[in-house]
C-alpha cells in the first residue's frame, strides 16, 4: 500500500505535465508509469527525479541502455524494491534482454550475495594490489 494517495489529474500542473510530455517524448511512448505518476505530489522532486534518469539511463554513454537496465535491476534487488525490479526487468526485456541472459544475470547476483556475505562474515583483508586509496 502507498504511504500517499496519488494526485486526481497530475497534468493539471504545468510543470507535471511538461514532465509527463518529456517522458512520452523520450521513450516513445504514451504510458506514464506510477513511479512518475506517484512522484507527481512533488513537482519539483519529480523534475529532478526525471532529469537524473534521463541524463544517467536514457542519454548515450560508454555503457549501452541493456547494460545499464541489467545494473539498475541488480541494485533494485540489493536494495529490496520490486517495483524496480519489476519495471527495469521489462526495460531490459523491451532492450533484449533474453530469457538465457536473465537467468545468467541472476546467477550473477545469486553468487555475489553468497561470496559477499562469505567476505563479509569472515572479514578477509583487502588485498593491497585491489586498494587504489
Amino acid at each position: 500500500m502507498s504511504t500517499i494517495a496519488p494526485v486526481e489529474n497530475p497534468e493539471a500542473d504545468l510543470r507535471v505535465k511538461a514532465v509527463f510530455d518529456d517522458i512520452r517524448a523520450t521513450r516513445q511512448t504514451e504510458f506514464i508509469n506510477n513511479m512518475w505518476r506517484y512522484l507527481a505530489f512533488d513537482p519539483a522532486l519529480l523534475e529532478q527525479t526525471w532529469a537524473e534518469v534521463k541524463r544517467v539511463m536514457a542519454t548515450p554513454s560508454t555503457l549501452d541502455p541493456l547494460t545499464k537496465e541489467m545494473v539498475y535491476i541488480t541494485a533494485s534487488i540489493i536494495n529490496g524494491c520490486s517495483y524496480c525490479v519489476h519495471s527495469h526487468t521489462a526495460a531490459a526485456t523491451a532492450k533484449g534482454l533474453t530469457r538465457e541472459q536473465h537467468a545468467e544475470l541472476m546467477s550473477i547476483i545469486a553468487l555475489a550475495a553468497k561470496t559477499n556475505q562469505l567476505a563479509t562474515a569472515l572479514q578477509v583483508p583487502v588485498d593491497p594490489v585491489f586498494d587504489r586509496g
